[in-house]
């Protein structure tokens, strides 16, 4: 992404965001209703949202961008209602879910670059 303008890249990231804010309220729904594989699928897609970031932009601020949007997202489902209804219920796979996309962010975070392709 170097040789893009700066609106360019901005927007990437800004898109990033939203892109991690959907797959993180999805994983939030999807994780609960088929526990065990629905966990498993959770963690997937938030593992390929973020090295896709990180393919994406070439810098670890791709992974930063889409991460800060799913962890925006399940901060904000974990929250509940005033009427006590809650989305994560404190179970164990709520809290993989979690500790997992973290774990998954920080390790797209600090890849190692790909050396580019030689032609």
């Amino acid at each position: 992404m170097s040789g893009i303008s700066a609106g360019a890249r901005y927007a990437w990231y800004a898109g990033l965001f939203v892109v991690g804010a959907l797959v993180g309220a999805a994983g939030s729904l999807v994780q609960a209703a088929w526990f065990p594989a629905g966990l498993l699928l959770a963690l997937l897609a938030t593992a390929a949202v973020f090295y896709a970031g990180r393919r994406a932009t070439g810098n670890q601020l791709g992974v930063a961008a889409a991460g800060a949007g799913w962890l925006v997202a399940i901060v904000l489902l974990s929250f509940g209602r005033p009427e006590g209804d809650g989305l994560f219920g404190g179970g164990l796979g709520e809290m993989v879910f979690l500790l997992g996309g973290m774990a998954v962010a920080v390790m797209c975070a600090t890849m190692s670059r790909l050396a580019p392709p030689t032609v």
